[in-house]
């Protein structure tokens, strides 16, 4: 058990570090000629290849194969130019004779360079806010020439239902304070400096995490003792299943075995909720994105009774 908590936080970090390694929200795109829109496009992430697919799925020429991509019909026929977590391959992306490739700033890095110096265009980008989600969706239509307002009209969906109850009631977060929990080898939670932290805003919750700052080798997340999650004893608590971690009842099952967990609040009113990691903790996809908001709808709504 020992072992696969320790697998399980290496890649979780990794994940994280890869969802969250730069300030930025997008990289401007290295452009040849700005007048002409790309037409093959090659996609190093699960979030930009569904963008893509959506806005213009001719457009989109070759992916990444992670298990969240290998998992969708929609991109069986689409070759792979990587696969889990390894390096791009170049000479597969060269192949596929892309006029756009679209990296991850701080993981797809040396590839992109590589490419730059081969004068192809390419995007870098870090999604860690809904700001920088709507901006990458906004950014990647004008690079293929697509109207983003569909994706985006869809994303505001997500949101309607609450920003209809903060206008009604106007509060800006509810009083239920919430934890997340992103591993439990160290325990991490996210501050609002993360794409997780920012999806709680968006939806009111009251992160109590959101202002802490700590030692932690991750930008937008922080390490917790046990004693610190006492202290704070959270109204609700939210666990994060990661896909190293198993089945969601073997998360909670582990932290059943700490001697601090019996004494939450949460836990002894039976407020504790399991969300996937795609699309609380990693954007992952659209579609994740909106089943994570439906979580938090429900939440919120089961708090504010």
């Amino acid at each position: 058990m020992h072992y696969r908590l320790v697998q399980s936080f290496f890649a979780i970090l990794f994940s994280l570090i890869f969802v969250a390694c730069t300030p930025s929200i997008t990289q401007q795109p290295t452009v040849n000629n700005t007048q002409n829109t790309a037409d093959r496009v090659v996609a190093l992430t699960s979030l930009a290849a569904d963008i893509i697919y959506q806005l213009d799925k001719t457009k989109l020429v070759g992916i990444s194969g992670t298990q969240l991509i290998n998992n969708d019909i929609r991109f069986q026929d689409i070759p792979r130019v990587s696969e889990g977590r390894t390096q791009p391959n170049l000479e597969k992306i060269l192949a596929l004779k892309p006029d756009l490739v679209i990296g991850a700033s701080g993981f797809t890095d040396s590839t992109t360079q590589r490419l730059k110096q081969l004068n192809i265009n390419t995007l870098e980008t870090k999604t860690n806010s809904w700001q920088a989600l709507e901006e990458l969706t906004k950014s990647l239509a004008q690079q293929i020439g697509a109207d983003p307002q569909p994706l985006l009209k869809r994303y505001q969906s997500f949101l309607s239902t609450t920003q209809a109850n903060t206008s009604q009631s106007n509060s800006k977060t509810n009083n239920i304070s919430t934890l997340v929990l992103v591993s439990l080898q160290p325990i991490l939670a996210p501050n609002k400096n993360s794409w997780a932290g920012d999806m709680l805003q968006q939806f009111n919750v009251n992160n109590i995490a959101a202002e802490l700052q700590g030692k932690s080798p991750i930008p937008g997340y922080l390490t917790l003792s046990a004693e610190k999650i006492l202290e704070t004893n959270p109204d609700t608590i939210i666990v994060v299943n990661s896909p190293q971690a198993g089945s969601g009842n073997e998360v909670i099952n582990g932290l059943k075995k700490q001697a601090f967990w019996q004494k939450l609040k949460a836990v002894q009113t039976n407020q504790v909720y399991v969300f996937e990691y795609n699309g609380l903790v990693n954007p992952g996809s659209i579609d994740s994105i909106e089943k994570a908001a439906q979580k938090l709808q429900e939440i919120v709504k089961t708090e504010d009774k």
